[in-house]
């Protein structure tokens, strides 16, 4: 049970699984040099909590300072490899974007690849998805948060760590401007049926497609996590919502 009599100010740790298992697999050289090399270009630094991948409360940061600019703000979630959104940030140089991920080696290749491709209009966060949402980013800040192929997790005993659950949509609600997007997109029916139950339940969302699916969301590149899905015979589910206008 807690310390009744630890200060306020003292670290705390998580009180919900979260939805990553962190494993610690070794970079290349390449992806040891780019971390090295690239960080202080790409990489935003954070204030941490107890975690190694937290966020302290209150430690928020200012895109336009990060960027030097005021512009459009799009935010993906798992980012991976980086493929997805260094294509995306080398299509729009107009936009801004931030790559949330864990794994220090997706991190270091998706720095490396921007870096080749000239990308500057993209920064990265090593840290804990709702945390960065919740504590990072402004609110109101975030015109679209792309979240395509989270972790499943599959196993009916581990469907507690899905990040798509009760609780996540105030925190992507809270990010988004008024009228910003969700945009989600995953290779397993029960999680996208979950997705779907989730965000139709959540009053600061409305759906931005009819039916029972979205159409594929032409800015997202066929990536690895895509192809292989295909290649399993598994359906691709997409998702599209809008944030609602606070006054209302």
């Amino acid at each position: 049970m807690p310390d009744p009599d630890a200060p306020e100010s003292a670290p705390r740790f998580r009180d919900k699984p979260v939805s990553f298992v962190r494993r610690s697999g070794r970079m290349s050289d390449a992806q040891e040099r780019a971390w090295d090399d690239l960080s202080s270009t790409y990489l935003l630094e954070v204030e941490r909590d107890a975690a190694a991948t937290s966020i302290r409360p209150g430690s928020t940061i200012d895109p336009v300072a990060e960027f030097g600019r005021d512009a459009p703000l799009v935010v993906e979630i798992g980012s991976g490899q980086g493929h997805a959104i260094v294509h995306a940030a080398g299509q729009s140089p107009e936009r801004d974007f931030i790559a949330v991920e864990v794994f220090r080696a997706g991190l270091a290749r998706t720095m490396l690849d921007a870096d080749r491709e000239g990308v500057r209009n993209l920064r990265l966060v090593e840290a804990n998805a709702p945390e960065v949402l919740e504590h990072l980013l402004p609110e109101a800040s975030v015109d679209e948060v792309w979240i395509f192929f989270p972790d499943p997790w599959h196993k009916n005993k581990h469907n507690k760590r899905r990040l798509i659950a009760d609780g996540f949509p105030a925190l992507a609600a809270r990010a988004l401007r008024d009228g910003g997007i969700l945009r989600l997109a995953t290779d397993w029916e029960d999680y996208a049926l979950q997705m779907r139950d989730v965000l139709a339940d959540a009053a600061d969302f409305e759906a931005s497609f009819e039916g029972e699916w979205a159409d594929r969301f032409d800015g997202r590149i066929m990536t690895a996590f895509e192809r292989k899905g295909i290649a399993k015979g598994r359906d691709i589910r997409d998702l599209t919502y809008r944030r609602r206008s606070r006054s209302a």
